[in-house]
């Protein structure tokens, strides 16, 4: 039977019909064999454009439509469901994107009408060769892993728990809460952190749904949406947590009590060997540092933590544990990493020492941290000058380019904060202020009314001048150089991605954008999944965010994860790579190049298999094939020849 094929030219407004002749390029298309007809409309992917396409697809007995218009990554899946409505196989559909790879980057006239022509040519003839393939469905385990224990985690936890479904909460420290159970006020309300966190902490403490699982990672990931299957190895914490009430006696009895830089409150405060990370932890168990231990490291020890636990909870035999767990979705929500100022002299953190991080001054002005509350120098005094510097690191070509979006309202923090404790002055040193979120702007009024100082500046540098701390920087606005003495200096740094990034994207298969954040599926209109299908993203290992955007993203997570659950199957594409056994010599190169784990060898046949369920028809295995022993299902060699020719052809028919 002779292909019948439509062609429909998409204006898309303006877009497309500004700088393409869409009339032309219908004109060139009616004339290519198998078109049967061609149309042009102004937005095809409206409700008139979709019935005018169903509408030929029954009375002209259309085999294969092609759509000259945008991004098939935009409406590929709604036009296939046109095709679908009106009887025909939804990938029989071929998108020729004029738009993106034309419009948008060619000067309105003859070329890029040309190029236009030359996309939907390639699209026609592809369409000729393609074949009616079908999705398969598979069922899906209910339970959701999710990974990091922040408040992004925690919500997304805590969203799949309360619809009924068990998840496995796993985090790498002792402790769950992240970063937001270091801080002590949280903008713009400056509530106390903990006592909106602890709730959250306690809800999934004793949710019945969640397997809390700390000093744990996930060191393998096998599988696929639906049916994951994951290793997860647990550190000893050297503590029987069934029996440890966290009473801190271990802790105080410890030889080196006092002696180890406390990680939680960033290295201003001091700890022992056996310790509970901070009063408020979930859980409220103690944890033996295994590499500071003496008895640990060098058998030396008198063991008075073991005395003075009246519980026996203490047990140093305990060893590393590595359990399998089958999930149906999994939810990465591992956080961020703070830049280390320490690399740039300029800003003077590590050579003067009441130069301090943002979150050392969330741990010092923490009524739980290491000065129980109080803004203090390093003699014990008040400071009666501070000055606070936000972008350290970031918006920077030679560090990080992103905005890490919380600076601005969190360096306002510090000042009220300095303020409300000390009645120091302030001076906030500020490249410019992105005051963005809801009543964030009434905030900021409000901190500058309490007599803050806001210096527009470039080039800010910390240095002393006769022995006195000061900040010297070109205020923009005045047009001057200014040095200003301070006795103390916090440096609002960068939320950079954590430093394991690269290591969690090759494990979980997800990709990273530029600034090394895990990559969403699409930005705007799926900005929490991930092109590995069930594995979701939440809170600021996507990109920075504050803690209300940290929330909403872990919901949006959960209800993703939700979704697949209740349907309770999932859809697979059917665009895979196969292999042709009589051709694959076994080299195993595919096994290397295949982004998603998808591909193994079958020692016994000697011959690459394909996990069909895992593999996202990318191609890169069938590029890399010496043999020629692989293909796409929807891209054979055949057909993307045949697009190869409709592009570089010059006539309009074969």
């Amino acid at each position: 039977m002779p292909e019948r094929i439509g062609v429909y030219v998409c204006h898309c407004g303006s877009n497309i019909a500004a700088t393409v002749d869409v009339r032309q390029v219908v004109e060139q298309a009616a004339k290519w064999d198998s078109v049967v007809v061609a149309r042009d409309y102004k937005y095809m992917c409206s409700a008139p454009g979709r019935e005018l396409v169903i509408k030929d697809i029954r009375e002209l007995n259309l085999t294969g439509v092609v759509v000259a218009s945008c991004s098939p990554r935009m409406h590929e899946a709604m036009f296939r469901g046109v095709l679908e409505e009106a009887g025909l196989n939804g990938y029989l559909l071929e998108i020729a994107n004029i738009r993106e790879q034309c419009a948008w980057v060619s000067l309105p006239g003859a070329g890029a009408t040309a190029k236009a022509v030359a996309l939907t040519r390639a699209a026609v003839k592809k369409a000729r060769l393609n074949q009616p393939i079908w999705e398969r469905e598979i069922p899906v385990n209910q339970a959701t892993l999710v990974v990091g224990g922040g408040i992004a985690g925690i919500q997304a936890a805590l969203q799949v728990a309360n619809a009924g479904y068990l998840v496995y909460l796993v985090e790498r420290e002792p402790y769950i809460g992240g970063h937001m159970a270091q801080f002590d006020k949280t903008f713009i309300t400056l509530d106390c952190a903990t006592c909106i966190l602890t709730p959250k902490l306690a809800g999934v403490e004793r949710h019945p749904n969640i397997r809390l699982m700390t000093c744990s990672e996930v060191v393998q990931v096998d599988g696929y949406v639906g049916n994951f299957r994951v290793r997860v190895k647990t550190s000893p914490r050297y503590i029987h947590e069934a029996s440890c009430t966290g009473c801190g006696a271990c802790e105080r009895a410890c030889v080196l009590w006092d002696s180890i830089p406390a990680e939680f409150d960033e290295g201003l405060g001091r700890r022992g060997a056996v310790y509970v990370p901070f009063p408020q932890a979930v859980p409220l168990k103690a944890r033996v540092d295994g590499k500071n231990c003496l008895y640990l490291t060098t058998g030396n020890c008198r063991r008075t933590c073991v005395t003075a636990c009246q519980r026996g909870a203490i047990d140093f035999d305990q060893k590393e544990t590595v359990s399998e767990i089958a999930v149906g979705s999994i939810i990465i929500a591992t956080g961020f990493d703070v830049f280390d100022p320490g690399v740039e002299p300029r800003w003077g953190y590590g050579r003067y020492e009441n130069v301090i991080t943002g979150m050392q001054f969330e741990r010092m002005s923490n009524a739980s941290g290491p000065t129980l509350g109080k803004i203090l120098l390093a003699d014990g005094t008040e400071p009666r000058r501070v000055a606070v510097v936000h972008c350290v690191g970031s918006r920077s070509k030679k560090y990080h380019r992103h905005c890490s979006r919380v600076c601005c309202l969190s360096s306002l923090k510090f000042a009220h904060l300095v303020r409300e404790k000390t009645g120091a002055e302030v001076f906030e040193f500020y490249t410019d202020l992105n005051i963005f979120g809801k009543q964030y702007d009434e905030f900021y009024h409000r901190v500058r009314e309490e007599g803050v100082h806001f210096i527009r500046a470039r080039g800010t540098e910390v240095t002393e001048i006769d022995g006195q701390l000061a900040v010297c920087a070109e205020d923009v606005e005045l047009g001057v150089y200014r040095e200003i003495p301070v006795d103390m200096v916090i440096l609002n740094t960068a939320l950079i991605p954590r430093h394991d990034a690269e290591k969690v994207s090759r494990l979980f298969g997800i990709s990273r954008s530029s600034d090394g954040f895990f990559m969403e599926s699409h930005m705007k209109l799926d900005p929490v999944t991930t092109f590995m299908n069930g594995i979701y993203l939440a809170g600021c290992c996507q990109s920075p965010k504050d803690i209300p955007d940290s929330v909403a993203q872990g919901a949006a997570a959960a209800a993703q994860a939700l979704s697949v659950i209740a349907r309770g199957k999932v859809s697979l594409s059917p665009v895979t790579a196969r292999v042709t056994e009589e051709l694959c010599s076994g080299c195993r190169i595919c096994l290397r190049t295949c982004p998603f784990q998808a591909i193994s060898f079958d020692q016994a046949a000697g011959t690459a298999e394909i996990n069909e369920a895992v593999c996202k028809g990318c191609g890169c295995c069938s590029a890399a094939c010496p043999a020629g022993a692989i293909d796409i299902t929807h891209y054979g060699t055949g057909q993307l020849l045949a697009q190869i020719e409709g592009v570089c052809g010059n006539e309009d028919k074969d």
